[in-house]
């Protein structure tokens, strides 16, 4: 026997952004832990022309990207130079 919450199927994920700089990187994460938004990272090796380069994608619940965007543009004054905001649906799917 299943709950019924089982059967319910939900994909509310938004890959919020992603950075190649691994400082950036950890400056995210402190502001999205301080502020008590849930996260997870996916992680992607580039190909051909960016050897060498892990591109770290940050992942949120939907409900929440509008304030982890404003708490990540607080963080420098120049962070698009550093972080591209991607808010997209993510395409895989846990069910």
């Amino acid at each position: 026997m299943q709950p019924e919450y089982t059967k319910l199927k939900v994909n509310n994920e938004i890959e919020l952004c992603e950075t190649m700089d691994m400082e950036i990187k950890q400056k995210i994460e402190r502001i999205l832990l301080r502020n008590r938004i849930s996260y997870c990272i996916k992680w992607y090796k580039q190909g051909l022309f960016r050897r060498n380069k892990n591109v770290c994608i940050f992942c949120v619940n939907d409900s929440v990207k509008d304030d982890a965007e404003q708490f990540i543009r607080a963080i420098e004054k120049n962070v698009d130079d550093k972080v591209k905001f991607l808010m997209r649906r993510s395409e895989e799917s846990f069910f």
